[in-house]
């Protein structure tokens, strides 16, 4: 329902905000595209069908663009179109992750899958998704993504604890952990590690049996992180990549403001101009503050 976000996201739904000038979204289906994944299904709710007219054409739109010759934000509006095939599924209300992803079981079939949470995505220029994909197709089973957060944060997030993994699993570009246990959200002095699962997943299909089987969990929903901790106590293999690379979490305002911050900073187009107008102002205000501090 996105209530860190309103009234804003009264109407709009959270991942169609722009974060310069592409919604969350399409950086989240770029990022699946870039890791050779083609095939997108949305799992949608109430008030969600515009992320899905998102990735339409619009006849209307491009034949005015080509009239007037814009080119550029032509090819920019026909590029969202052929990303991927874009599918839908609405789910009925919101009881958790893990009840999300079982609506997935039949558009999936027998294929492991990934799964890309809408409120956070990577640099370009340092993926994650596709060292995910070589693992998984390696190791089978379930592989994870994870962060370092600080102890007090441990409560926000679903939290691993890891073993070394087998030599032959080892990447060259990353850190790779043999998963031995989860937890979903524990105050820090009961959290196993201080590596957190963030929003990218790569899965088989069993999961959607092991989400059948689990109860509802922390917040009175049905966890996907229950589910996958039920698939490892049964003996599947799971998996976890530590990521520290530009990771970009659109979730809470703060961080939606820094990515926005971040990324047009470092475009060609806006990023000289920008990043010299916001030390003007970020040194104004800074003066401003210590006037009033000492007047």
């Amino acid at each position: 329902m996105a209530t860190r976000f309103l009234p804003a996201t009264k109407a709009v739904p959270k991942e169609l905000l722009p974060v310069v000038d592409r919604p969350v979204l399409q950086y989240i289906v770029e990022e699946a595209a870039a890791a050779g994944i083609g095939d997108v299904l949305l799992i949608t709710g109430r008030g969600k069908t515009s992320m899905v007219e998102h990735f339409d054409r619009q006849p209307y739109l491009e034949q005015r663009l080509a009239e007037k010759g814009d080119t550029t934000r032509l090819e920019a509006v026909r590029r969202i179109s052929d990303l991927a095939e874009i599918y839908t599924c609405r789910q009925g209300e919101p009881l958790g992750l893990g009840h999300a992803v079982s609506y997935a079981e039949s558009h999936v079939g027998q294929d492991p899958f990934a799964v890309l949470l809408g409120d956070e995505f990577v640099a370009e220029n340092d993926p994650l998704l596709p060292a995910m994909l070589d693992l998984q197709a390696r190791a089978g089973g379930i592989v994870l993504a994870f962060i370092e957060v600080a102890p007090d944060e441990t409560s926000r997030y679903g939290i691993g604890s890891v073993a070394a993994a087998a030599a032959e699993l080892a990447d060259p570009d990353h850190e790779v952990v043999r998963v031995t246990g989860l937890v979903e959200k524990p105050p820090p002095a009961e959290a196993p590690s201080n590596l957190a699962v963030v929003g990218r997943y790569v899965l088989p299909t069993g999961i959607f049996d092991a989400i059948r089987r689990t109860k509802p969990g922390s917040g009175g929903e049905i966890q996907l992180t229950d589910a996958m901790a039920l698939m490892l106590a049964e003996g599947a293999p799971v998996h976890g990549i530590v990521y520290r690379g530009m990771r970009y979490d659109t979730g809470l305002p703060l961080g939606y403001l820094q990515a926005v911050v971040q990324l047009a900073s470092q475009r060609a187009d806006l990023g000289p101009e920008f990043r010299q107008w916001l030390a003007e102002f970020v040194a104004g205000a800074g003066a401003a503050s210590a006037g009033k501090a000492t007047g």
